[in-house]
């Protein structure tokens, strides 16, 4: 059984478009302003991470028809969460520690504390929007993104939810940079909303992209070969991080970047690439096209087929 994704968004400086998502021109300096997409009343004490996700939650539930004003349009106890951050509350994980460290509990806020549960961002997407389905927070390393779709497509094809949103986020902050050792990291989040054909055209919502496969492989070489199996003529791919595929793979063929543009996306990567794709179906690109999430040669590397929403599986 197939599903297709029926919403997505991002919050990046720039509020760029999804179609935009790979042109680096359209990248300015600056973090990203979750303000100018939601309301920030009553987040006063959230991290930048869970405000950044709570955004383009907002955005995503829009988009796919879900969300009207201040009500959800669907039984929220069939909707479930999946989140995809790898250093999402590093910083207030950091700072808790510290305080405790230097004054004991005693210094620490009874209203920062909280914010250092490792689910802070996906139960406060649940809580925000009332979503009381399946709530999962994956912090799976480089591929953690796509990691959080698969889970999204079978949390549908298992029948435990009618809908999943799915978001990636990453902030830029210096504990981040200290921890990557890289000063050229995303702030931002991305969010998709994944569902059963059928209850899509149920709902008379159109479908933007097909999810066609998933494979997981020891390297990005035999990742690709896995994703050829399902697809062998793919029209584009969407790469990993730069160190991790050099520029001789799938040569001759359209490979978007999107670390090179946004920075260094860790956890968020694999949805922000699959609201890209989004983007360039619903913009009448060709299919099929591959993300491709993971590390160097040898290491776990994760990949997904996206196909136009028309297209036969």
């Amino acid at each position: 059984m197939t599903v297709v994704m029926v919403g997505a968004a991002t919050v990046l400086p720039s509020n760029p478009t999804l179609a935009e998502l790979a042109t680096p021109a359209h990248r300015v300096p600056g973090p990203a302003d979750p303000g100018a997409h939601i309301t920030l009343r009553g987040l006063r004490y959230k991290d930048h991470a869970t405000r950044l996700a709570l955004a383009a939650a907002q955005v995503a539930l829009v988009d796919a028809r879900m969300w009207d004003g201040d009500r959800l349009t669907v039984d929220g106890n069939r909707v479930a969460v999946v989140v995809s951050s790898n250093y999402g509350n590093a910083d207030t994980v950091c700072r808790a520690v510290e305080t405790i460290a230097r004054e004991s509990t005693a210094g620490t806020s009874p209203m920062d504390l909280p914010n250092t549960s490792s689910n802070v961002v996906a139960s406060s997407v649940a809580i925000r929007f009332g979503l009381r389905g399946a709530n999962v927070m994956l912090c799976n390393g480089l591929t953690s993104g796509l990691d959080a779709l698969f889970w999204a497509r079978m949390l549908v094809r298992t029948g435990r939810a009618a809908q999943v949103l799915a978001v990636g986020v990453e902030p830029d902050n210096a504990v981040v940079r200290r921890l990557t050792g890289d000063e050229n990291v995303l702030d931002g989040a991305a969010a998709v909303v994944v569902e059963h054909p059928a209850t899509a055209r149920e709902r008379r919502v159109p479908a933007r992209a097909r999810y066609a496969a998933y494979e997981r492989a020891a390297g990005v070489d035999q990742c690709l070969s896995r994703l050829a199996r399902h697809a062998s003529a793919p029209a584009a791919w969407y790469a990993p991080e730069p160190s991790a595929a050099g520029t001789d793979v799938l040569t001759g063929l359209r490979r978007h970047d999107l670390a090179r543009v946004w920075g260094q996306a860790s956890g968020a990567l694999g949805v922000l690439q699959c609201a890209a794709a989004v983007g360039h179906f619903d913009g009448g690109g060709a299919g099929p096209v591959y993300l491709v999430n993971g590390g160097a040669p040898e290491r776990v590397t994760a990949g997904v087929v996206l196909d136009a929403p028309g297209a036969v599986g």
